[in-house]
């Protein structure tokens, strides 16, 4: 590792081999939490290069505990991050979707630099982590969802995990993320919180046959936060779009908090399902719903937010969620 770190040092690069080989030598205790964190830290000194994202992803996939399902999913998932504390926003969307009647394989996490990632609020709902396949899949069957709690499927990185959380900043983790769904379903919404991330992202899966669509809002957030313009890169090309692109009015960021304890982010949560929330948080997460409902039918934006409100209007969205809480 020594050898590694002098050479990030110098910005050099890493080639997919090698990127690869250090996930695997870390996944088997061979470094130090010191070297762990001075390995992570570099990436925050400079920008991660595609070789290299695409190494450690394949190092994480190869590691991981499998999913299999007979239903064609989507996902949506945000890197994190962003460093703007919204409500789950992600997730809500995600049962939106559900909703909706499209299967939804979610993958997540706890915060590492939010004190409520999605695997924070589904748990604190009473929700079970599993990676029982044959429960997961009656999940979808049953619910239009799963949740696929990213440190059940990815074992291998539990020794990561603690580091993370100490430093409390986002690391490279935070790419991987939604590039390592254990069920590597062939429609994803994304999230990202920079624009050359975006790029990134999109230089990965230019030689994909998955649909994907990557969102970015020019002020920051790794998602559509409709506090700004934002950025939609999909395989129709890209476009820059504004809030009343959407029919939807520009809404401030402090209308996006997620509270300031657990509590506070389940009663946004619930409220939002119920049907309750405020325009402004109904809006965000319907222009996120809508995104992936778009991207999986391939229609416009317009009617995929159209589907995303019938879907939480009518209390299916809420119906999702009850479901998949209830019965697991």
């Amino acid at each position: 590792m020594k050898n590694i770190l002098e050479r990030l040092q110098q910005f050099d690069t890493l080639t997919r081999e090698e990127s690869y080989e250090i996930i695997q030598k870390m996944s088997k205790g061979e470094y130090n939490n010191s070297e762990i964190s001075a390995f992570l830290f570099a990436f925050n000194l400079r920008d991660i290069q595609v070789e290299e994202i695409l190494g450690f992803r394949d190092a994480l996939l190869s590691l991981a505990i499998k999913f299999n399902t007979d239903f064609e999913t989507t996902d949506l998932c945000g890197t994190g991050g962003d460093q703007k504390d919204t409500f789950n926003i992600s997730t809500l969307a995600s049962f939106i979707v559900a909703g909706s009647g499209i299967k939804v394989t979610k993958h997540g996490n706890y915060g590492v630099s939010s004190f409520c990632g999605s695997s924070n609020i589904l748990e604190s709902f009473g929700y079970q982590f599993t990676s029982n396949e044959t429960i997961l899949n009656k999940q979808l069957e049953q619910s239009n969802i799963c949740f696929l709690h990213a440190p059940v499927f990815h074992p291998a990185m539990k020794n990561v995990a603690p580091i993370r959380k100490e430093l409390g900043v986002k690391t490279f983790f935070n790419l991987l993320g939604p590039i390592v769904n254990p069920a590597q379903p062939k429609h994803q919404l994304i999230g990202v919180f920079s624009p050359k991330v975006q790029r990134l992202y999109q230089y990965i899966h230019q030689q994909s046959d998955k649909s994907i669509s990557i969102v970015h809002s020019m002020d920051g957030y790794d998602e559509i936060s409709l506090t700004s313009p934002f950025k939609l890169i999909n395989k129709n090309g890209e476009r820059l779009l504004n809030p009343d692109d959407l029919n939807m009015n520009t809404i401030q960021q402090s209308e996006l908090t997620g509270g300031k304890n657990i509590n506070d982010a389940k009663s946004i949560f619930h409220n939002i399902l119920s049907n309750k929330g405020t325009i402004a948080q109904n809006n965000a997460v319907l222009a996120n719903a809508g995104a992936a409902i778009a991207n999986y039918k391939n229609i416009t934006l317009l009617d995929g937010i159209e589907i995303a409100k019938t879907s939480l209007k009518s209390g299916k969205a809420l119906s999702s969620f009850n479901t998949l809480i209830q019965k697991y």
